[in-house]
């Protein structure tokens, strides 16, 4: 019994050591990636403002825990969820409330009184009224004592709204371009711009949302994803780049600082305030800098999250029709789910998709570079 209780003690420790492994070498790729960036590129400046922002992150969300515990804003497991899951029951969660304003405020720092403040205003307003909406739903789901806070299309509703009224004042200050840039190609589509762009942050916020489903997953991807968007922006040398650069490192510093609390065993989860907070800013930003396919790209995780979802409602609803029994394709979605009930443990599940987003922020930085 003792022997047995002692491997499993050595199990969870080389658990651990793992996802410490992993946060390490994403925080070394990252700031290896920014000190390359500020050589290469003498107007970028990557480096300072992510370790700053990842320090701070770190900090503001560790002192925020236990304030959070102290008035039990606490995690609700939903019951048809994977059984493991009820280990989390308890665990502190809307983290977003933190760490989100900490990439907005260190940005707004950065860029306050410059000429190109006006776009990180505009970026700012839609992250922080997103985030208001997860807390929103956040709060709504802790007074019920029910996963579920705002219903489904009052949320799409709210989401609706705020990017309508940030299409609007980006429109009438030209901050979004009028067409879309494939390689070399650049295809104007004119005013269908707009309803493109609304399409753009209600899909990557609620993708977002789905991918929030494993510790430390969702936070991880976005490092990656921010970064690589970094990076493309000051590849593609537009006007604003180093400053739509800057803001996703800064972003990509304040997931990173969350992360340290958010990867496996999570003492803090981020909620729906920060990761439909998360979608919105990659979307807004991929919208303002005409990086869209590089978004769709590099965010292939967000997207496969949200399709697997789609796919297997459609099948269940077709089929429940047409043989009057429902069938699904997964076994539970969103896909990380999947992956669990196939006996894949959560470490790898979520080390295997930082993997897979790592291969497309490359995939991506290799297609803008040659072409």
């Amino acid at each position: 019994m003792e022997k047995t209780k002692n491997l499993l003690d050595n199990k969870k420790i080389s658990f651990f050591n793992s996802v410490n492994k992993q946060i390490i070498i994403l925080f070394g790729l990252v700031l290896i990636t920014c000190i390359f960036a500020d050589f290469y590129y003498k107007s970028s400046t990557l480096t300072t403002p992510f370790i700053i922002t990842t320090f701070v992150s770190s900090i503001i969300t560790f002192i925020g825990i236990p304030l959070l515990k102290k008035i039990k804003i606490q995690q609700i497991i939903r019951e048809e969820g994977p059984k493991n899951h009820y280990l989390k029951q308890g665990t502190p969660t809307m983290g977003g409330i933190f760490f989100i304003p900490i990439g907005i405020i260190i940005s707004n720092i950065l860029y306050f009184n410059n000429e190109n403040y006006k776009i990180i205003l505009t970026l700012s307003f839609v992250i922080m009224f997103f985030m208001f909406i997860g807390f929103i739903d956040d709060f709504l789901s802790l007074k019920k004592q029910l996963n579920t806070g705002l219903r489904s299309n009052q949320k799409i509703i709210l989401q609706s709204f705020i990017s309508l009224i940030f299409i609007i004042i980006c429109a009438s200050n030209n901050l979004i371009p009028h067409n879309i840039q494939i390689a070399n190609r650049i295809i104007n589509i004119g005013n269908l711009i707009y309803p493109l762009g609304l399409f753009v942050l209600l899909a990557e916020s609620n993708s977002s949302n789905l991918t929030d489903g494993l510790d430390g997953l969702l936070s991880g991807c976005s490092v990656l994803i921010f970064t690589g968007l970094a990076i493309t922006i000051l590849i593609e040398n537009t006007n604003n780049n180093s400053t739509l650069a800057t803001l996703c490192i800064v972003m990509a510093g304040a997931c990173m600082g969350f992360l340290f609390l958010n990867k496996y065993p999570a003492k803090l989860f981020m909620g729906d305030s920060g990761s439909l907070a998360i979608g919105a800013s990659l979307g807004a930003i991929a919208l303002v800098s005409n990086n869209l396919l590089s978004l769709l790209i590099m965010g292939g995780i967000l997207a496969a999250e949200s399709i697997s979802v789609i796919i297997q409602v459609s099948i269940f609803k077709i089929s429940k029709k047409i043989k009057g029994k429902g069938h699904k394709l997964f076994l539970m979605t969103p896909l990380h789910h999947h992956f669990e009930l196939k006996g894949n443990n959560e470490i790898l599940i979520v080390g295997g998709f930082w993997f897979v987003t790592l291969l497309l922020v490359m995939i991506n930085l290799i297609f803008f570079i040659t072409s």
